[in-house]
């Protein structure tokens, strides 16, 4: 195999290194010209990391003693600490943040032999669902440069979407994993909260939250999980075997296990509340299509499933994921770490002035919609509210998934939409997560694969949800449906 390497999957790519068909310095090669070539268009990247990277894949053991991602370029969400590196969130209240620690996934990753390429952009602090909101600018799609990646790990999705990482690692607090991988035409995961530690990545919202996989197929899907996926210490809310519910624990060992061509009798679930107004047409037909492609290889398809709290997901978690930003965001205040506004009268004047200067415009709206949901005044009315609404929202799952395996909806209203189409209206924008956020509320796994293209050739999203910690079902539904379809072989233009 010569060239071309930033078009192959990772599993491919594991395959001509065993084989001896393919070097890390020549894939690394590849992927770093690769960025030269097209990343000052796409702008995946706030930082490469491309000394590092070559210092890594020199240093790489061989052999038997060779991690299961020896060689692989992955790139990572700025917003996951890597130790003496820089880590902003995109925002420049970080500005020159070296950690002094690697975050948990980061630590696997390298034990695994991945090769570290760089911080990829994404909304500010992962506020936002277009990539947009950035100090650094916006990210652009590689299927269609006028338009966003998706957010807020749109710059991970663009990365992997345009050749310039092989893999690459977002997290996701109402859809940032899944609405970014659906515009850019890949694959993304969220995992069930609590299976990947969050160590090291820093907080939005910290009951929502989850890192996982953005990659070019399913299987590579599974190979990443099975690097980060397991206990840690570290992080208060990752879970063990004991926390888990009887037949759900997988020492995963290999979630590819898991990657079987069958879904005979496997029960699906299509929710009538996520097939309403205001889905584009093209959305809806590929959809459907897919939905019609299980039914045809011997699923068998509920349309009468109700997930009757939905529509108050969306109001939920604009007060929940607000309400813990703004207190996970109280810690940047120009003292520690980051930018610090200069010619203060006082350390109360640099607190204000730091803050001013240093969050953009949706930070700021989003620190005091929460400051403002958990004041004394209002905390009954709002977040305690929301807080019981969050509660019906994850038992509609929990009565759903008595009747069905997992559960088929669109991952996203419309394909991509054009950069600056929707900045001044942060309700439209809002929207755009109205089928993912469910999923992070009520905790469960969830995947976003290709299922299709509009007539304006961009791609379409299908989402896959199961019971908590059932990502073998996820993975097998996933699977099942690429293996029978060609929709993920077809890369971006760019």
């Amino acid at each position: 195999m010569m060239g071309k390497f930033y078009e192959s999957t990772a599993h491919s790519l594991r395959e001509e290194l065993a084989g001896n068909k393919a070097s890390a310095s020549g894939i690394l090669t590849d992927i770093l010209q690769r960025i030269n070539a097209v990343d000052s268009e796409i702008k995946a990247y706030v930082r490469v990391s491309e000394t590092a990277a070559k210092k890594a894949v020199s240093s790489l053991p061989t052999g038997a003693s060779a991690g299961s991602l020896a060689g692989i370029p992955i790139a990572l969400k700025d917003n996951l600490c890597v130790k003496n590196e820089e880590t902003t969130c995109a925002s420049r209240i970080l500005k020159g943040f070296k950690p002094p620690y690697d975050a948990t996934v980061v630590k696997k990753l390298k034990d695994a032999g991945a090769v570290l390429v760089g911080k990829t952009n994404m909304d500010e602090f992962a506020f936002g669902s277009s990539c947009e909101t950035s100090c650094y600018g916006p990210t652009s799609n590689p299927h269609d440069t006028s338009r966003i990646p998706g957010g807020s790990s749109g710059g991970s999705a663009a990365a992997v979407a345009s050749g310039t990482a092989v893999m690459a690692l977002g997290s996701d607090t109402g859809g940032s994993i899944r609405q970014p991988a659906a515009m850019c035409g890949v694959v993304g995961l969220k995992p069930t909260y609590g299976r990947v530690s969050r160590y090291g990545l820093i907080a939005f919202a910290s009951s929502l939250d989850q890192i996982g996989p953005i990659t070019k197929d399913v299987e590579d899907s599974s190979l990443l999980l099975n690097v980060i996926a397991g206990h840690d210490e570290m992080d208060s809310t990752s879970v063990t075997e004991k926390d888990m519910p009887a037949g759900c624990y997988m020492p995963a060992s290999d979630y590819r296990q898991f990657l079987k061509k069958d879904v005979k009798g496997l029960r699906i679930g299509v929710p009538k509340e996520y097939f309403g107004s205001g889905i584009d047409p093209d959305v809806l037909k590929s959809v459907n299509d897919a939905i019609a492609v299980f039914e045809k290889l011997g699923a068998s398809v509920d349309r009468s499933l109700s997930l009757p709290h939905t529509e108050y997901a969306v109001s939920t978690y604009y007060i929940i994921g607000p309400a813990e930003a703004s207190s996970n965001l109280a810690r940047f205040d120009g003292v520690g770490y980051g930018f610090r506004a200069d010619q203060a009268k006082d350390i109360i004047d640099m607190y204000t002035k730091t803050r001013s200067m240093g969050f953009g415009d949706e930070a700021k709206r989003r620190i005091l919609l929460g400051t403002y949901s958990l004041a004394s005044g209002y905390y009954d009315a709002y977040y305690l509210k929301a807080l019981k609404v969050r509660t019906k929202i994850r038992e509609d799952f929990v009565e759903a998934f008595k009747k069905v395996d997992c559960i088929v909806a669109p991952t996203t209203p419309t394909a991509a939409f054009r950069i600056g189409e929707k900045t001044k209206d942060p309700l439209s924008m809002y929207m755009s997560d109205v089928f993912t956020i469910p999923a992070n509320l009520a905790g469960i796994p969830a995947i976003s694969i290709p299922c299709g293209f509009t007539k304006e050739a961009l791609p379409v999203g299908l989402q896959i949800l199961a019971p908590a910690f059932r990502e073998d079902v996820i993975f097998r539904a996933a699977y099942t449906y690429e293996q029978n379809t060609e929709w993920h072989l077809r890369r971006a233009s760019i």
